[in-house]
């Protein structure tokens, strides 16, 4: 559990962009030290290349598999980790385009043409995953052309990928809220420590008091502190996560829906009913069923 540790840690990141550019390009395998759950003051355009696991962005959760591109807003927290196996290594998993909001303030004072994008960085504060198969397919290859040249023509390649995403109809806004960064340190290590319990605990019947206790604070105080650092109540949080667990058995699984709402932590059935209507707006059985009609429509 050592290394999944490491990969959820709420910090800041300073984006090390070079003066001549307006952009910043990155690709790196998994696991990596960079996989971690953190937050800086640019946008970030990821794009997913091989495997599948869950992404946290803001207080979302959800899942990601190859071609996943989603743009995350500035100061919004989010981190992609992989389901493998112990021991296994990607060579490439992430393609990453950084650049700041200056870079967008600035084009809108000199090219009124970009100021029409404005609902689209509105929506960027709170994560946009892409959804358009084609858009997404002409996105990738602008990401190989911006991870190839440099100069100008990046610049321009940057640019007419910002023109599709826009354009695209087909697309999730993903967190609730945007997210005011803690930047004490100790803060943030309890955050971390308090995520890395819940994370392993969750199967089980864990409450605001146990996990208020691992990091040692008071139940109050570590309730008011955990809704201001993730945007969600503890219960929410827990009940989304769970939620989204039991999501990926009801996808790839034959396991009975009782079996099922057991093994991701919840105690009764009707409960279980309950929470995932309220975080998924249908049932388990809907949720099973259109996941199956979605495989045999490929």
């Amino acid at each position: 559990m050592g290394a999944e540790k490491q990969r959820i840690q709420p910090e800041f990141e300073w984006v090390d962009q070079r003066g001549d550019e307006s952009i910043r390009y990155l690709d790196h395998g998994y696991p990596s030290p960079l996989v971690r759950w953190h937050y800086h003051e640019e946008y970030e355009l990821h794009l997913i290349t091989e495997t599948s696991g869950k992404v946290f962005v803001g207080d979302y959760i959800g899942n990601f598999a190859p071609n996943s591109l989603i743009l995350v807003g500035p100061n919004l927290p989010h981190n992609w980790i992989s389901q493998l196996e112990k021991g296994e290594h990607v060579e490439l998993r992430d393609r990453v385009i950084n650049f700041s909001h200056d870079l967008i303030t600035a084009s809108e004072s000199v090219f009124p043409e970009t100021r029409a994008l404005a609902p689209f960085w509105q929506r960027a504060q709170y994560g946009i995953e892409f959804r358009n198969r084609e858009g997404i397919d002409k996105a990738i290859g602008l990401f190989e052309e911006v991870a190839t040249s440099n100069g100008f023509r990046r610049l321009t390649r940057f640019w007419a990928m910002v023109e599709i995403l826009a354009a695209m109809d087909d697309y999730r806004v993903l967190s609730s809220s945007t997210y005011l960064p803690i930047t004490d340190e100790k803060i943030l290590n309890r955050l971390n420590q308090a995520l890395n319990h819940i994370f392993e605990h969750y199967r089980a019947s864990i409450s605001l008091e146990e996990v208020a206790a691992h990091v040692n604070m008071s139940p109050t105080y570590f309730s008011k502190f955990f809704k201001k650092a993730t945007g969600h109540r503890f219960i929410e949080f827990v009940n989304t996560l769970r939620v989204n667990k039991a999501c990926e058995r009801l996808a790839h699984s034959n396991d009975p829906i009782t079996e099922i709402c057991f093994q991701v932590g919840f105690n009764n059935i009707a409960n279980f009913n309950r929470r995932f209507y309220d975080v998924k707006s249908m049932t388990p059985s809907e949720y099973r069923r259109t996941s199956m009609d979605a495989l045999y429509q490929r």
